[in-house]
């Protein structure tokens, strides 16, 4: 997709965006796909369903992009955020996934979930979006007057020091066929694509579960539709094919005088759905008075997902109103915000944007970030269980 403009190339990434996060936002409604609620499901009850959904929306993307990669569609080696990058900071995975884990059942859902909540009507969610935001913003933008973040601050003196340098990408098929690349993401790709197939389908009742399997493919169609999109969108400029990041780099080079420049040309590159971040672009956007300058992906992707809730929720007419059932009720959805915040920044990404994104790109802090969010998630509903039980 090569456009002659750059505004023309920029309204169709983020247009495009919209739509398929609309999509996903009304399927995910409609079919209850949560991964909060997979894990519950899973410890409380013994059922499987909707964590099988959850892997095979995991499946349809580790196998997805794998085809893209041999086709030459997408390349993923310099991505939003970098997936792949060579520094392995898996300390600051595994504590920020433990952290969203812990968060995101105390405040009853992921990020994804708290956005198709607040289109349902739930009012809780809204706090837990503006905590969120909070956060995630300052994670990565400085205070007023001054040049710390809250993650320069309080993680990077000791989380920094404990990173990895990798002599290649953190892929796994980068790590473990050395030079031939290629080869190896392919091989690895389809390997643990048609195992975690192999694991969602091989439950009957799953196999019979058309919302399950429904929630699944959809979500993992929609990370590889917008790996596909970001990655293809191209400007035609002075005789040179640009990508809308690289043509934003050398904007005095290529764009004309009178064109707004976006803040950053970062948020361009290549990239799918997560939703923490995002949350605090938002939050950025909205303070800025609506400045056009600092729209991104994410921005549209969380506006996307929340209408697609409200149009299914009016559709289905299960649009309600929900408050906050007790002080209690709050102070779990204020604390899971806090921990959602800093623990979907800290460790670059959430169950979608790790747990199916990231994870699609066979990265190894995805994967670890995926186990710690499942064990921070899992060991909270046991607490929480112990806790209710010794009250009893």
């Amino acid at each position: 997709m090569t456009y002659e403009h750059f505004v023309s190339a920029q309204s169709v990434f983020l247009w495009a965006t919209f739509a398929i996060a609309l999509v996903m936002g009304a399927v995910v409604n409609k079919t209850n796909f949560c991964t909060m609620g997979a894990v519950s499901d899973w410890i409380n009850m013994g059922d499987t369903g909707r964590l099988r959904a959850w892997i095979l929306a995991i499946a349809v993307g580790v196998l997805g992009v794998t085809a893209l990669q041999a086709a030459g569609l997408v390349n993923l080696n310099g991505t939003f955020p970098p997936y792949r990058q060579n520094n392995l900071v898996w300390l600051e995975n595994v504590l920020g996934g433990a952290l969203f884990g812990i968060g995101m059942t105390l405040a009853s859902g992921c990020g994804n979930k708290t956005l198709i909540r607040i289109g349902g009507g739930n009012l809780k969610s809204v706090m837990v979006l503006g905590v969120i935001g909070l956060i995630a913003y300052f994670m990565i933008n400085p205070f007023p007057g001054s040049d710390k973040t809250l993650y320069s601050t309080l993680f990077y003196p000791w989380t920094n020091p404990t990173a990895v340098a990798l002599t290649t990408n953190q892929d796994l098929g980068a790590m473990l066929f050395g030079d031939k690349v290629a080869t190896g993401r392919i091989v690895m790709g389809a390997v643990i694509g048609v195992l975690l197939l192999i694991w969602a389908f091989k439950s009957p009742d799953f196999r019979g579960s058309f919302d399950n399997i429904l929630g699944g493919l959809v979500v993992g169609l929609a990370v590889l539709a917008a790996w596909y999109v970001t990655s293809n969108i191209r400007i035609s400029a002075d005789g040179d094919i640009l990508s809308l990041q690289a043509y934003v780099q050398d904007w005095d080079l290529y764009a004309p005088a009178d064109t707004l420049r976006p803040a950053a040309a970062g948020p361009l590159a290549p990239q799918s759905f997560t939703f923490i971040n995002p949350m605090g672009q938002t939050l950025g956007y909205v303070a800025s008075g609506f400045n056009r300058t600092l729209l991104t992906f994410g921005i549209m992707a969380l506006a996307g997902v929340l209408a697609g809730s409200l149009l299914w929720s009016l559709i289905s007419r299960s649009f309600r109103i929900e408050w906050f059932a007790s002080v209690r009720d709050f102070f779990n959805h204020l604390v899971g915000a806090i921990l959602m915040g800093f623990g979907g920044v800290l460790a670059m990404g959430c169950t979608i944007g790790q747990g199916i994104t990231g994870f699609s790109t066979l990265a190894l802090g995805s994967i670890f970030t995926f186990i710690a969010i499942v064990l921070g998630s899992a060991i909270t509903m046991k607490v929480q269980y112990a806790m209710m039980m010794r009250a009893a």
